[in-house]
Formats: C-alpha cells, structure tokens, sequence
C-alpha cells in the first residue's frame, strides 16, 4: 500500500486518505502497531499528522513503514475498549430530528444508542470529540441559527456525527440529550474522555 504522505516539517509526516472511514481505520491500525520513534498521531477529517523524534528514525524509514500499515476495519477491532456514556435523552430538539428522520423519538434514541460510536477526530474545544457511527447516518443538519450558549453534558448530532459538548459553549448541533459524564477533564491524562480512536457506546438512563 502506498500512501499519499509527504514531510510536515522536519519531524513530521502528512498522510492524506478519500474518506473519513479510512482515516479511522488507519488509525487504529496506527495506534496498535506503535512505530518505533512516534511519538504523536494527530487525526483530522482526511489527514493523519505523525510525528516522529528525529533522533530515533527518520523520514524514509518512517514512510516505509506506514506503507506497511494494514489498516483495521471497526467491526474487527476488540470490543472490550468500549467507554460507556449514560445518557438522559431529554433534549430540546430531539422530536423535531426524529420527525425529520421520519422516525418516532423512541426510534431515534433506539438508533443513538444501538451503535458503537468512534471518535474519528478532535477540534472545537478541548475534549470535543466528532464521533462517527457504526450504523447508518442519519445527515443531521444543523440547526439554522447557532445557539449562544449549549451547557457542558449536552448530546448532540449534526451532519454524520454524534458529540457530546465539554464545555458551556456556543454551538449549532442539534440537541437530542444531556450526561453528566465529563469529556474534559484537566485532572484525568488524558484530559479528553474520547481522544481519536476511542470507542463509545451510549445508553439510555432517562426521557423526557
């Protein structure tokens, strides 16, 4: 397999995938072959940022090796890894996303939480993870107007994605429920409860 990889710097490598699924399941395959001389993978929507130490490998070495990475579909990964997040889905725009799903309330809480979710990558805020399914998606668009302020715990979805918001913060995702399970947390290493690669189940507690 050759990738599509190119130097970020003198200690760093940029390797550019089509699609998001591919970005998750190279990364996985990444985190668990733990190259000699990485020292970080950062992930985005269609980018992987390794990083390496200089004095410990260098860059052809490196790019012969992520070439040699196989990657690892979600459904063959281990499934003991799995965070689970309780959920009180009682969210303020849960009805009108289950109508625009052609779906009744109880169908799409049933939907969120009747699938593994893995945090592909992070951004926004600290501990804001993009959570991507394993079911089909939903393209949850996003609210119209942005509201100024989402409490931390709330549980959102836009786009192909699930989050849970870690801070008190502006945002446009459409709430469908609330956790009291913090995503960030300055004290916890890591501080983010879902860094990329992370697996999340969600489970119903409470309904409104």
């Amino acid at each position: 397999m050759t990738l599509d990889a190119r130097a970020a710097g003198v200690g760093a490598v940029l390797v550019t995938f089509d699609t998001l699924a591919a970005v998750v399941a190279f990364h996985g395959a990444l985190t668990r072959a733990a190259l000699p001389g990485v020292t970080e993978v950062v992930s985005g929507a269609r980018t992987l940022l390794v990083r390496f130490d200089p004095r410990h490998t260098d860059l052809p070495r490196i790019q012969r090796a992520l070439d040699a990475v196989v990657p690892v579909a979600l459904h063959d990964r281990p499934t003991d890894d799995t965070v689970v997040v309780p959920v009180t889905y009682d969210g303020a725009d849960l009805d009108a996303v289950a109508a625009a799903a052609a779906m009744r309330p109880d169908e799409l809480v049933a939907w969120h939480t009747g699938q593994v979710w893995t945090s592909a990558f992070c951004g926004f805020a600290p501990g804001f993870s993009y959570l991507t399914g394993s079911a089909p998606s939903l393209d949850v668009p996003r609210r119209a107007t942005a509201r100024t302020s989402v409490p931390a715990g709330a549980v959102a979805l836009a786009g192909e994605f699930s989050a849970v918001y870690p801070l008190t913060s502006p945002g446009g995702w459409q709430l469908i429920g609330r956790t009291d399970t913090p995503m960030w947390s300055p004290d916890r290493e890591p501080p983010a409860l879902a860094p990329a690669g992370t697996r999340i189940r969600f489970v119903e507690v409470g309904r409104a």
